[in-house]
């Protein structure tokens, strides 16, 4: 299905080199942010206390918010949970006050602003759990970097495997800088954001990565950049359609999801944006700098010698 057909391939690879040095740029940014900034952990991640407490009415988050500073809580993490009378609050650990206490103290502090507030569950979560979580999320983040490598490596040759984790990567650490760079909480979703993006990337890579693999054995008097300024010219309208839908859906979220989704979409959003960038002006380059050749796309058989009787 394609919305248009552009008649006229355009040289992408011309430009290839100024997006890239924008790319490097961005890059040391991101990391740059990571290493003085790092990440504003949720309470999944440090520790701490869950409160889910319920209102007759729909409650108002800013009073709560207003309620937690005054306690010195104003790191504390406020949204509606499944209804808009429902409240949950993440309490971060403290040294100085265990983390019941800490609940009941606040609970007395929102049942004197509001007496009809009723809590429904109190949940804690340790620093040694936390410390699993990041341990885990970051062996979910090293192998589903591998398996994308061994899955083009097989599909196609090492080096578009080797480009493709580089760019997947990109768009990682860019989003990572992000919320380093403005303290967005990182949870829980957002790092399952950050593994869908993952796989959402690559899909779009496999898609161009197809396509110049088939114009090899079409345009055999090309060369490689010829050959993949039309793939990515010849796909763009399915890009437009998929990510154009997709990114419909995910700014829903973003707008109508609440507080819950909105850092998730935020991440997936980031993601979107720079999968589409890092598929055509990250992965594709990348490939001519390894000096992919047409033998390494179309395989020769050798002819089988006869027989000697």
């Amino acid at each position: 299905m394609e919305f248009f057909r552009i008649r006229t391939d355009i040289n992408f690879m011309k430009y290839a080199p100024i997006f890239n040095a924008i790319s490097v740029v961005v890059f040391l940014l991101a990391v740059g942010a990571l290493a003085v900034r790092g990440l504003h952990l949720s309470v999944e991640f440090t520790g701490g206390t869950v409160m889910e407490v319920a209102y007759t009415h729909p409650a108002n988050l800013d009073a709560v918010r207003e309620v937690l500073r005054g306690q010195g809580l104003s790191d504390a993490t406020v949204q509606n949970f499944g209804t808009s009378q429902t409240v949950m609050v993440r309490l971060p650990a403290r040294e100085d006050i265990a983390g019941a206490k800490l609940s009941e103290k606040v609970f007395a502090s929102l049942k004197t602003q509001d007496p009809t507030v009723v809590m429904q569950r109190v949940e804690f979560v340790g620093s040694q759990v936390g410390k699993e979580l990041v341990d885990n999320g970051g062996v979910a983040l090293l192998l589903v970097s591998i398996g994308i490598v061994l899955y083009l490596w097989l599909r196609f040759e090492w080096k578009f495997g080797l480009a493709a984790l580089i760019a997947n990567l990109h768009d990682v650490v860019i989003i990572l800088g992000f919320f380093a760079l403005f303290q967005w909480e990182f949870s829980l979703s957002v790092l399952a954001a950050v593994l869908a993006v993952l796989g959402y990337s690559v899909n779009e890579s496999v898609v161009v990565f197809d396509r110049i693999r088939e114009n090899c054995r079409k345009m055999r008097r090309a060369t490689l950049p010829e050959v993949i300024n039309n793939a990515i010219t010849r796909t763009m309208s399915r890009t437009i359609i998929t990510h154009g839908c997709t990114q419909a859906m995910v700014t829903s979220i973003l707008i109508f999801g609440g507080d819950a989704l909105f850092y998730f979409a935020l991440a997936l959003t980031i993601g979107i944006l720079f999968g589409i960038y890092s598929s055509v002006l990250v992965a594709s380059p990348l490939l001519v700098w390894f000096g992919v050749s047409r033998e390494d796309l179309i395989k020769v058989d050798k002819p089988k010698q006869e027989a000697v009787v």
